[in-house]
């Protein structure tokens, strides 16, 4: 025979229950606010445009594409798509889908030099691109053949005046730093020089080694192999103090051009409207691989400096930049040739 329950003791056990179930999913609920929100990740490769050939933009892509493979699980491709001064990749970036899968290596020219020095841009830097953040900033080397015989700064523009249509200079491309550095020394100095430019670092490079053409300005990347190698000779730097690798190389502007002052930069970027979650875990990555022992080494030895910023600190520099160049190009007459 069974025991009875008084309707009191019923009660009590439901309320034990009750109880507990709600005890229960409080705790299960405090966990699921506590734990992290799941974070976005590709589900098919990424694509790294590159718009030049054979440059530094070229080589930090291909330093952080691994580390980004890695931290991504996805295959992360770089794929160089030159042209229009870094218009044609740029482009591509800009009209991409906002889905995280389509990243630009983005330089001077595409994102705030040709806006002014040419009259049509397909897309609107500020507006159409997504930046991530600020990878690296150098001033940059005035180099000429070591087999010249333009010896020094004041040599080059000596020999400019004594001959205004003779000399020429290579840059890495039309509306790149390495180009309209030079049209701001020529304005600085009083000088010509017939401009020549080439797709990429690596042409223009060997064709300064070769004879062809007589200086150019080029991020140390470009040119220290080859001046170690005594192809090169170095006259001058377009930063505000000298390189520590090469301590008795002048700036220009200690050179008699006061105020003289010249920055490359390249930076990560990617479709506009891209949702916030992605830029974030790029910025993250990015800043975590650029930052990283390893590959902060290898800029270093590039005499890269290494910046790594926000979203936001990007797009202003962008904006200032576009006004800082719009203004040197207005000055010297610089045009698309």
């Amino acid at each position: 025979m069974g025991l009875a329950l008084s309707p009191r003791a019923t009660l009590t056990g439901w309320r034990r229950r009750a109880l507990l179930a709600l005890a229960t999913a409080t705790l299960a609920g405090g966990a699921c606010a506590q734990a992290p929100a799941q974070e976005w990740a590709p589900t098919r490769p990424v694509r790294i445009i590159v718009p030049i050939v054979g440059s530094t933009n070229d080589v930090l892509a291909r330093l952080v594409a691994p580390k980004l493979q890695e931290a991504l699980g996805q295959p992360v491709i770089v794929d160089n798509r030159p042209g229009a001064g870094g218009n044609i990749g740029a482009d591509m970036v800009a009209k991409a889908p906002p889905d995280g899968l389509t990243l630009l290596v983005g330089y001077n020219g595409p994102l705030a030099i040709n806006v002014t020095l040419m009259d049509k841009m397909p897309y609107d830097p500020v507006k159409d691109l997504q930046p991530i953040t600020l990878a690296v900033k150098a001033p940059q080397y005035l180099v000429v053949n070591a087999k010249s015989d333009i010896k020094s700064l004041a040599d080059l523009v000596a020999k400019a005046k004594a001959h205004p249509d003779k000399y020429s200079y290579a840059s890495i491309a039309i509306g790149s730093a390495s180009h309209l550095t030079m049209e701001m020394f020529k304005l600085a100095a009083g000088i010509n020089l017939t401009h020549v430019p080439y797709k990429g670092s690596n042409l223009a490079v060997t064709d300064l080694i070769a004879g062809n053409v007589d200086a150019g300005f080029f991020v140390p990347g470009n040119v220290q192999q080859f001046v170690q190698q005594g192809k090169l000779r170095l006259l001058a730097s377009s930063g505000p103090k000298r390189f520590a690798s090469t301590p008795d190389v002048p700036t220009i502007a200690e050179s008699g051009y006061k105020g003289f002052e010249a920055t490359s930069w390249i930076g990560f970027l990617t479709a506009p409207n891209t949702p916030r979650p992605i830029v974030d875990r790029y910025h993250r990555e990015l800043v975590k691989i650029l930052t990283s022992p390893e590959i902060s080494q290898k800029l270093h030895d590039m005499e890269f400096e290494v910046v790594a910023d926000t979203p936001e600190q990007f797009s202003g520099w962008i904006k200032s930049e576009i006004v800082r160049w719009g203004q040197v190009i207005k000055a010297t007459g610089a045009k698309v040739d």
